[in-house]
């Protein structure tokens, strides 16, 4: 019987001869530190701990790998790429291990979500996601925008609007159209071809009623300007009948459907889509689908209740 610690090449049996790990992480400190010292300090050990590790290396391949001076040690060249090779290894190995842990039932599903989609639309139906994923599952909820880093931050999904670079190794999947449109109170609606009333805008999308101007044909003749530093905030101020504010059509639904807001011109795509991410190597097929599914069905959900508010279904 061969020893499962053995590999097997060109009909001959060879030993493997793999150090244990604490060896390996004292070797690969010591050339990314070129110190003994510094790299006990970065593995929490004694000098003397790291130069035996080193030395033992050493006796394992049956060659030095360093030039050793009194007060410092200097890798050689071997030991460099060396040292680099098992830097990745156990940088793979460290995410697998990561994942492994993502991946326990027991460990709460973290989702990374914009801001301002998590408070006016997420919350909202988050009764119905909890559902989805099971109720033996927790959920935490992050808010963030922009590019994600999964394993560094913990995160297992993101939620974003895809108006940036994607990292080649993330996977993305539409699950909402954006849509944009004028919102206010309806004793401010007009429906005209000028646009009159004080504009409320948002330092986040600072160029949306431009946009939405060139798009529409629709002439805007502001009273006053107001800016606000988040999209929740200048729509919390249209809700309460500040001005006119530029809303996307899933963050301001709820008020429509409930009569707090009317979209007097509706809405029209700006090109862009809400996305579900995930790390590519770190992806939990399953728990994906699952939240995937469940997005895109409350997305047209979302359209259609709107549509229909709005005399349009």
């Amino acid at each position: 019987m061969v020893d499962k610690n053995s590999i097997k090449r060109g009909g001959t049996v060879r030993q493997r001869r793999l150090p244990n790990l604490a060896v390996l992480r004292a070797f690969e400190a010591t050339v990314r530190y070129g110190s003994v010292s510094k790299a006990a300090k970065s593995l929490n050990v004694t000098d003397g701990a790291v130069s035996r590790a080193v030395r033992e290396f050493e006796q394992t391949l049956g060659f030095a790998l360093f030039q050793r001076t009194s007060r410092m040690v200097h890798p050689t060249p071997q030991a460099q790429e060396l040292a680099s090779e098992i830097g990745r290894g156990l940088d793979n190995l460290q995410s697998a291990i990561d994942r492994a842990c993502r991946h326990h039932q027991n460990r709460p599903l973290v989702i990374s979500c914009e801001p301002t989609f998590l408070i006016r639309w997420l919350i909202p139906r988050l009764a119905g996601l909890q559902q989805a994923v099971g109720k033996e599952r927790d959920l935490q909820l992050v808010s963030a925008g922009g590019a994600v880093a999964f394993s560094r931050e913990g995160i297992d999904l993101a939620i974003r609007r895809n108006d940036f670079p994607i990292a080649d190794d993330v996977v993305t999947r539409p699950f909402l159209k954006e849509r944009v449109g004028p919102v206010c109170r309806r004793e401010h609606a007009a429906t005209g071809r000028e646009l009159r009333g004080t504009l409320l805008h948002t330092e986040t999308r600072p160029h949306a009623w431009r946009d939405w101007c060139t798009h529409s044909g629709i002439e805007i003749r502001p009273g006053n300007e107001l800016r606000f530093e988040h999209f929740y905030l200048s729509l919390q101020a249209a809700v309460a009948g500040a001005g006119i504010g530029i809303g996307p059509l899933a963050l301001v639904a709820d008020d429509i459907v409930n009569g707090a807001l009317v979209a007097p011109y509706g809405f029209a795509p700006d090109g862009t889509d809400y996305v579900l991410m995930t790390q590519a190597d770190g992806q939990d097929d399953a728990i994906f689908s699952t939240v995937l599914d469940w997005l895109i069905a409350m997305g047209e959900e979302t359209e259609r209740a709107v549509l229909a508010s709005e005399g349009k279904a």
